[in-house]
């Protein structure tokens, strides 16, 4: 899109966040439709619960909750948590109207959909769901 800048940093890296660090390995970021649409096969197949986070980068909510979502990844460390940048996976991202969505899934299906932000919310959902 005429942009000549450095795009070799993207997902977390590429939100300019102060972002906690992630002591568990259980929170990973989408940075391309095709790293999306892996993590989305992973899911099907696996019995671990799973998040993911749909934002942008210019979404000042999702700015706002990503630091929270990190936080969050520490605190559930049985479950997965993933980001995915819907400019950075326009294909696979087409169906999300809002950001930031998140998806829940157990047993490889998607059981639950919040919109929106709001830290205790997201942990309340959380808590159902691990």
């Amino acid at each position: 899109m005429g942009d000549s800048g450095d795009r070799s940093k993207k997902g977390f890296e590429d939100t300019g966040l102060d972002l906690p660090p992630n002591k568990h390995g259980n929170l990973i970021s989408a940075s391309s439709d095709e790293s999306l649409n892996d993590i989305l096969l992973r899911i099907k197949s696996s019995k671990t619960p799973t998040v993911i986070n749909y934002g942008a980068s210019w979404c000042g909510v999702c700015s706002q909750i990503l630091p929270a979502f990190c936080k969050l990844s520490n605190q559930f460390p049985k479950l997965s948590f993933v980001y995915a940048d819907i400019d950075e996976c326009p294909e696979t991202t087409q169906h999300i109207r809002y950001t930031p969505t998140f998806h829940f899934y157990r047993d490889g299906k998607r059981v639950d959909e919040m919109f929106g932000a709001g830290e205790e919310r997201l942990h309340d959902r959380l808590l159902v769901h691990s």
